[in-house]
């Protein structure tokens, strides 16, 4: 067998040291949600629903605990329930996936050690700390400065051209990674309004329960009508509680996606700086 080429041998190389970076997710978040419900119910019918939660050992009782006052809230609050551990969990996992985005070194530093190196013109010095830090950012900053060099052994583009490269592959190399790092956001922002929502429903279902046993002939029924409040009650917390992680979340990791991507479009800008300052 003829032995390969050294020249695809290299690039089959580079093609390997490019993908340095290495984003962890959960790409089916229908699994998630799935799982959530799943655990929602059990913990609803066997935890909440436990017969010493309530007098005389049946749901039909007055609830002894605040585990008992919930479950009263009726079959929405597994909904509820799911709704806010699939928030927990994504943001878990978008914890996760953006903390192995940012890479094994501060972000900050990183960008201005690659500044220091592009300023020194050390380009390979410079790839090498992209290899050590891995993440989103490092990769971007590696897949450029390959093309970086590719430019600088090239005599036959002119230098407007050559920096027109390199601009571009900076916006492709960013719009390899954006994807990974937004990926179950959206998720996490449509249940901000869909808690809410939900536990809205929970409250007017729970407040019409409470007006039938007041509009009964003869005295209210007290049992119904306690019912009916810690329906309301319980649907209300939850639905807040949802809609409030929920949108915390969703802003606290699209201002740590923002920091990446202003690393990202920083870094660029030096390099495509850095070569028409240094290339006539």
């Amino acid at each position: 067998m003829a032995p390969k080429p050294a020249a695809a041998t290299a690039t089959a190389k580079v093609q390997k040291e490019e993908k340095i970076s290495n984003i962890r997710g959960i790409r089916n978040a229908f699994v998630v949600i799935l799982c959530c419900a799943v655990a929602a119910v059990l913990i609803f019918l066997f935890g909440m629903g436990a017969p010493g939660n309530f007098e005389g050992g049946t749901t039909d009782g007055h609830p002894l605990n605040l585990a008992g006052t919930v479950y009263k809230g009726g079959f929405i609050v597994p909904i509820l329930m799911t709704l806010l551990l699939t928030v927990i969990v994504l943001s878990i996992e978008r914890w996760i996936a953006i903390s192995s985005a940012s890479g094994k070194g501060n972000t900050a530093k990183f960008v201005a050690d690659i500044k220091a190196d592009l300023a020194a013109n050390k380009i390979d010095a410079a790839m090498d700390r992209c290899r050590k830090q891995k993440g989103s950012v490092a990769s971007v900053v590696y897949n450029t400065l390959v093309r970086y060099k590719e430019m600088d052994a090239n005599n036959e583009l002119s230098k407007e051209q050559k920096l027109t490269v390199l601009r571009n592959e900076v916006e492709e190399a960013t719009a390899l990674e954006m994807p990974g790092l937004s990926q179950n956001l959206p998720i996490l922002a449509t249940l901000t309004t869909l808690g809410t929502l939900v536990g809205l429903l929970g409250t007017v279902m729970g407040m019409i329960k409470s007006f039938q046993a007041l509009a009964s002939s003869g005295s209210p029924d007290s049992t119904e009508l306690s019912t009916g409040i810690s329906e309301a009650l319980v649907n209300t917390a939850f639905g807040i509680a949802t809609g409030a992680f929920a949108v915390i979340s969703y802003n606290f990791f699209t201002n740590k996606i923002d920091n990446l991507t202003y690393a990202i479009d920083e870094i660029g800008f030096s390099i495509v700086a850095t070569f028409a300052a240094t290339h006539k």
